[in-house]
């Protein structure tokens, strides 16, 4: 099939619509279920290469959650440890295959994100993961493949018209790539550049040590950051993307956005979150948003009297700033990646209040001796990759 046509295009005001090959070819998927659209392609298309990539790069399975046009999270298929099952909502499914517990890990690095996401997994699609990805809101998944058994499955979704996608794990595409813009072609050679262990190598500040874990966090971070809508910083620990700022104009507000993100994810582990005590009624989604909105400065809209009782059994304490930043402190050895320089070290002091260790960025700003100084105040290992990664 050279060409699928579309419902409409980002809004339904824009007709007609479709995705094709120019040269004549046939495409490189096929809609196996369901009739997607064109933002759902968009985000297909770029989530499968940053799984893609993940694989390469570190010979585990990888999933990632697309929310327009930008990665709400993105994980390898580490096994999950009883808390992470527990903040994920999977600890009812026992032991997850590797590409599930990836899945698992990139749907909760923001659940409030992913809500409704486009899903791409690197490896074919198993049981596990589809009896995962069936009781979760999503728009449509792309895989390489699907089991017999997975596939019967997601067909179930959304009243049969959920989005199932097959991709050629084999497809190439050219080397140049174009879009339009107001009528105007614009022409650029693809982004190919390999997240090797080399691309690290530059490591200016005092401390030098990047253990294997945080190489391939390192790795996870500017794969993510590469298909990420710039401007754009990625937070990872333990293999996973624990917050993603995406689409800013300002450096620091990537860096505190995701920064945000990032103690949010830690913080749903602490007891106090982990043991709330939530109506039998309530969904997945709204307890989602409940510990979203109790985590928070504006809290009292879910303690107050008339609002807990929608949603706890019995009325939970108060989350306190002492103890949430006493519980903060925890957090330790994460990696924060950037997709262009930090121009001013307040991004190095942020990263600080998240547990950030180790930093890849590309280097190059005049303020660069500010910010490795920074670095080296908290025993941070800082890597100059050279490499910028802007993706619009």
């Amino acid at each position: 099939m050279n060409e699928i046509q579309l419902k409409y295009g980002c809004n339904p005001n824009q007709k007609p619509s479709r995705i094709y090959m120019a040269d004549g070819s046939d495409l490189p998927v096929t809609v196996l279920n369901g009739r997607p659209g064109y933002i759902n392609f968009l985000d297909a298309f770029n989530g499968w290469q940053l799984v893609k990539e993940l694989k390469e790069a570190t010979g585990l399975p990888a999933a990632t959650s697309f929310k327009h046009v930008s990665p709400a999270g993105a994980a390898v298929g580490l096994p999950l440890d009883k808390t992470l099952a527990k903040i994920y909502w999977v600890d009812d499914l026992g032991e997850l295959s590797p590409l599930a517990s990836a899945y698992a890990r990139a749907r909760g690095t923001d659940r409030m994100s992913s809500f409704g996401d486009f899903i791409a997994l690197s490896d074919v699609c198993d049981v596990d993961t589809a009896k995962l990805i069936k009781r979760e809101v999503s728009d449509g998944v792309i895989a390489p493949g699907y089991t017999d058994e997975a596939f019967e499955l997601l067909k179930q979704k959304k009243n049969g018209n959920y989005n199932v996608i097959q991709i050629d794990p084999s497809y190439v595409p050219e080397e140049i790539e174009r879009k339009q813009v107001f009528g105007i072609t614009f022409e650029q050679g693809r982004n190919e550049l390999k997240m090797e262990d080399s691309l690290f190598d530059n490591i200016v500040s005092k401390n030098k040590e990047i253990p294997a874990e945080a190489l391939i966090d390192m790795k996870i971070a500017m794969i993510t950051l590469k298909y990420t809508q710039s401007n754009s910083v990625c937070y990872v620990k333990g293999g996973q993307a624990i917050g993603i700022g995406a689409g800013q104009q300002s450096r620091i507000h990537c860096t505190r956005l995701a920064g945000q993100k990032a103690d949010n994810w830690f913080l749903r582990q602490c007891p106090k979150v982990l043991n709330l005590d939530f109506l039998d009624t309530l969904g997945r989604a709204d307890r989602d948003n409940t510990i979203d909105v109790y985590i928070g400065d504006e809290f009292d809209d879910v303690l107050r009297d008339g609002e807990w009782q929608k949603r706890f059994k019995t009325r939970p304490e108060v989350f306190t700033v002492e103890e949430k930043k006493e519980g903060l402190k925890k957090n330790t050895d994460v990696t924060l990646g950037s997709d262009a320089f930090f121009p001013f070290s307040d991004n190095i002091e942020r990263a600080h209040k998240s547990g950030v260790k180790y930093i890849a960025e590309p280097g190059g700003s005049v303020r660069d001796d500010a910010v490795i100084e920074c670095c080296d105040k908290y025993g941070m290992v800082l890597s100059f990759t050279g490499i910028r990664l802007f993706h619009h």
